[in-house]
C-alpha cells in the first residue's frame, strides 16, 4: 500500500508520497513513488505512483527508456506537445504493461493493478494535474476537485477536504500535507516514512524545492506532536457526555 497526493494551487503543485512498499513487523521496502522529467524552460513533469511494485516500476522504466532514445523510440514523454498528451501516453504505458503481465495467466489483470498521479507544464500550455487509472484513462483536477489522492487516502483526506485553500502558499500547503500524512501514517502500517515533497510554481517549467522528510525531522516532528495535542486538547475540552 501506499499514499501520494497531488495538491493544486494557485501559485503551483505540491507532491508528497510515501515511500513503503510491504508492511509488517519484519518485512518492510522503501521505494520512491515520485518520478520527475524536466527540461528547464521547456517542461516539467512529476509522476507519483501507487499500486504493485512491478507494474509502476516498468511503466516509468519504458517511459526513462524511450526519453533517453528519443530517436529511435517513440513515442517520447520529453517530446510531447502538451500535460494531456503526456496523459494519455502514460494511460497507454500503463494499460500496456498490465495488458502484458496479465497475459501471463499467473494471477489475475487486478493483480497487476496500479494508479498514478502526474502535474506539471509544458511550455505554451497551462499547469495540470491528472489521475491516471489501471484502465489508460484519465481525469484533471477542476476547481471542484483541486487535489488527488491514491493509495490509502482515506485517513488524510478529511483535513484536505476541511483546510484546503487555492490561496494558500507553498510553506502552508506543506504543513496540511504533513497533518494528512500523519493521520495515515499513524492510522496504516502499511504507509510509511520517509517522505518526499515537490513544489512546482506555475510557468516555471522547472523543478521546484523538494525535500525528503525523515522520521527524525524536526519540522516534520513538530507539526505530528502538535497535531495530537491539539486533537487532544479539543477532546478534553468536550463536556464529558460529549466523548463517547
Amino acid at each position: 500500500m501506499t499514499y501520494c497526493v497531488g495538491l493544486r494551487l494557485n501559485k503551483g503543485l505540491v507532491f508528497m508520497s510515501d515511500t513503503r512498499t510491504n508492511a509488517g513487523v519484519d518485512n518492510i521496502s522503501t521505494f520512491r513513488k515520485m518520478y520527475t522529467w524536466s527540461a528547464p524552460g521547456d517542461r516539467l513533469m512529476t509522476l507519483l505512483s501507487a499500486g504493485n511494485l512491478a507494474t509502476t516500476q516498468t511503466v516509468v522504466s519504458m517511459l526513462e527508456e524511450h526519453s533517453k532514445a528519443a530517436e529511435e523510440r517513440q513515442p517520447d514523454i520529453m517530446k510531447v506537445p502538451s500535460m494531456f498528451e503526456a496523459a494519455r501516453l502514460i494511460g497507454q504505458t500503463v494499460r500496456e504493461v498490465i495488458k502484458t503481465a496479465s497475459d501471463g495467466g499467473y494471477q489475475s489483470e487486478a493483480g497487476f493493478s496500479a494508479t498514478f498521479i502526474l502535474g506539471g507544464q509544458v511550455a505554451g500550455g497551462a499547469m495540470r494535474l491528472f489521475l491516471i487509472y489501471p484502465e489508460g484513462n484519465f481525469i484533471e483536477a477542476t476547481d471542484d476537485n483541486p487535489f488527488f489522492q491514491i493509495g490509502e487516502h482515506k485517513y488524510g483526506k478529511p483535513i484536505l477536504v476541511r483546510a484546503y485553500d487555492p490561496e494558500m502558499s507553498f510553506e502552508m500547503a506543506t504543513k496540511l500535507l504533513c497533518v494528512s500524512f500523519d493521520s495515515t501514517l499513524k492510522s496504516n502500517l502499511s504507509v510509511g516514512l520517509p517522505l518526499d515533497l515537490q513544489f512546482y510554481e506555475i510557468d516555471s517549467l522547472t523543478k521546484g524545492y523538494e525535500r525528503r522528510i525523515q522520521a527524525t525531522d524536526p519540522y516534520y516532528r513538530r507539526i505530528s506532536d502538535g497535531w495530537s495535542d491539539a486533537l487532544r486538547s479539543a477532546f478534553n475540552s468536550l463536556p464529558e457526555f460529549e466523548r463517547d
